[in-house]
């Protein structure tokens, strides 16, 4: 099947995200970074908790369906912190879907989620070597404000921590 002929859909939070959103990150970290069982179980604790305290008033989450599969997801966590600070986390596309438009799409729709909502600051973190991803960060106008050696994946990785200001205009007009 092409994707010209694939049905793709957002949609909010649908029955198996939770666990298919950890298999994405999962297989995904474990083949760019060698990351194991340590990080999909945090990735699984977290994500889980976000879901069962899910507030949509200052919480976004979207998954990707095609052909009614789960192919990717984006979270935006605006209860963490308060203080009008946002953290997007868990966004990934599954390898068919990457170099689409749907990563561009899926990031602009949440972060003019997090204007609409009035948070002051949008932020990630990332890991390096993660190119492609980072190009779309930075397009979007992400700058880095923390790199830092981790060792808290049970290997050494950089950590970057991204930063976007939201002032300004929305990225779909870009």
């Amino acid at each position: 099947m092409t994707a010209a002929t694939m049905q793709t859909t957002l949609a909010g939070h649908v029955p198996g995200a939770l666990g298919r959103i950890v298999e994405l990150h999962a297989r995904h970290y474990a083949a760019s970074h060698g990351l194991g069982v340590y990080f999909e179980a945090k990735v699984a604790r977290e994500l889980g908790a976000f879901l069962q305290r899910f507030d949509a008033a200052t919480d976004h989450f979207r998954t990707v369906l095609v052909d009614g599969r789960i192919e990717g997801g984006i979270a935006i966590d605006g209860g963490e912190h308060g203080g009008g600070i946002a953290h997007l986390r868990w966004f990934i596309l599954s390898e068919t879907l990457r170099g689409s438009g749907l990563g561009k799409q899926l990031l602009s729709e949440a972060i003019d989620f997090c204007r609409a909502k009035e948070f002051r600051e949008v932020y990630l973190w990332t890991l390096g070597g993660l190119d492609a991803a980072m190009h779309l960060y930075e397009v979007c106008g992400f700058q880095i404000h923390e790199d830092l050696a981790g060792e808290q994946w049970g290997r050494k990785v950089r950590e970057l921590r991204l930063v976007l200001p939201l002032k300004g205009r929305s990225l779909r007009q870009t």
